[in-house]
């Protein structure tokens, strides 16, 4: 296949445009037909390389090329093509950030739903291994974890060194990854008995001042702290809260193994209950910013024409997006009783391609005496890529620019709004200082017990 011509590589001076993911027909899983796509994505990426710096992906297919014998994609073995994709955990900064090729250009690059493709591609095609078919399924192990006595057992073993040794050599994971704690009370638990004191709620721009929460599978199993946090945020700005009726895995796990007859079970299961809600006056507020992106983009994407996917798209919020609405109208609480220092605040990936600006660090910096030390970089963790024996040695590669920004602000909070991406900075920093989510941070602020 011949590279693109000089002639075309004007980038795209306009925002990026996505298609509608095509996953329901036949042709999308047609090996030969993806394999030409690749081949020609690979060939724009070659002749640009502006993503090197992004993840592990750009530079394996680079190497890759370089390492040829023509010194083109063209000298690549097909078969190669798969390390790219393995490579891949759709953080989505190269489409959102970087790609100049985005439609509506007429080269019309996607590379985060062509691996995406490729992965579905794989799973369909049975290659999929045991270990990631399990890590995936977040609902499964939660459920397990959360039975009292397993969840103390689980934990002990997930810190114990011999343990963790025989994971990594018969699960395939890493000895060395932090693994998410489980709790038996779950975050859905903590606040099941809990009865908003908010008496009339005030609508707000997009806003009703009625707050839905889906817990999403690591707020309820893993941080169930995160759920508490936000009821107590939000009814402090007299937001009348309550828990969505019922909620499975957002999907986005199962999305990015490529799973996705899973995915549509998910949203079978939790669409219907959230537009339920949405039609009785309730907005909803995940705390997880991968889960809020799989309503916002991912699912409207693959259900382009359900009403009641994009009835949620339009109604789902990250927490500080929801609060800054609220602060554009004159309702946000800011009687902070406490200051915060210096943050090191590290922009979760999935927050950033959400395209609505970094408001959790506007709503940080109202409070007095408070500064962030802004840090835009991936942290490489992706919620199973970090754990895997095979690539937790690169994602911490990929972390350490991170790591060094938190050492060198010497600050007196680190935080992420992806509770993963915090726990990937802190087994990089190696000094038993544990992350504080924003939320956290914002109850300390407001004084809240």
């Amino acid at each position: 296949m011949s590279a693109p011509t000089d002639s075309k590589k004007e980038g795209n001076l306009e925002a990026p445009t996505r298609h509608p993911l095509a996953w329901e027909t036949e042709a999308f899983y047609d090996h030969e037909a993806l394999f030409a796509e690749l081949e020609r994505v690979y060939e724009i990426c070659h002749g640009c390389r502006r993503c090197v710096s992004l993840c592990n992906a750009f530079p394996t297919l680079f190497d890759l090329v370089d390492e040829s014998s023509t010194l083109e994609v063209d000298g690549v073995a097909k078969d190669d093509y798969w390390k790219v994709i393995d490579q891949c955990y759709l953080c989505d900064l190269c489409y959102m950030t970087k790609c100049p090729y985005t439609p509506p250009h007429e080269w019309n690059v996607d590379f985060p739903h062509l691996m995406l493709r490729a992965k579905a591609v794989k799973y369909r095609e049975g290659r999929t291994s045991k270990r990631d078919r399990l890590i995936s399924s977040t609902d499964a192990i939660g459920r397990l974890a959360g039975i009292p006595v397993v969840a103390e057992a689980m934990n002990a073993a997930n810190r114990n060194p011999a343990f963790r040794e025989q994971l990594d050599k018969t699960m395939g994971i890493h000895a060395g990854a932090l693994l998410p704690q489980y709790h038996s009370e779950t975050g859905r638990q903590r606040v099941a008995d809990h009865h908003s004191a908010v008496t009339q709620a005030v609508s707000a721009g997009r806003t009703q001042g009625r707050v839905a929460v889906f817990a999403t599978c690591y707020g309820n199993y893993n941080e169930p702290h995160l759920i508490e946090d936000l009821f107590k945020v939000f009814e402090h700005n007299g937001i009348e809260m309550t828990l969505a009726e019922k909620e499975r895995c957002c999907g986005m796990p199962k999305l990015e193994l490529g799973d996705l007859e899973a995915v549509a079970r998910a949203k079978e299961a939790n669409i219907p209950v959230l537009a339920r809600m949405i039609d009785a006056g309730w907005d909803i507020v995940g705390p997880v910013p991968s889960c809020v992106l799989m309503f916002k983009q991912e699912l409207p994407l693959m259900f382009p024409d359900d009403p009641d996917v994009a009835k949620v798209k339009a109604h789902i919020f990250d927490p500080f997006e929801y609060l800054m609405l609220r602060q554009k109208e004159g309702l946000l609480n800011t009687e902070f009783k406490h200051s915060l220092g210096k943050i090191a605040y590290h922009a979760a990936c999935h927050l950033r391609v959400q395209n609505m600006g970094l408001k959790t660090r506007e709503l940080l910096e109202l409070i007095p005496d408070t500064t962030l030390d802004v840090i835009e970089r991936c942290s490489g963790h992706d919620g199973t890529y970090a754990v895997k024996s095979e690539f937790h040695e690169t994602s911490m590669k990929i972390c350490r620019p991170v790591v060094t920004r938190v050492q060198k602000a010497e600050s007196d909070h680190y935080s992420s709004d992806c509770p993963m991406a915090g726990h990937q900075i802190e087994n990089g920093l190696k000094d038993e200082r544990p992350p504080e989510h924003p939320l956290t941070l914002l109850r300390l602020a407001y004084g809240l017990d």
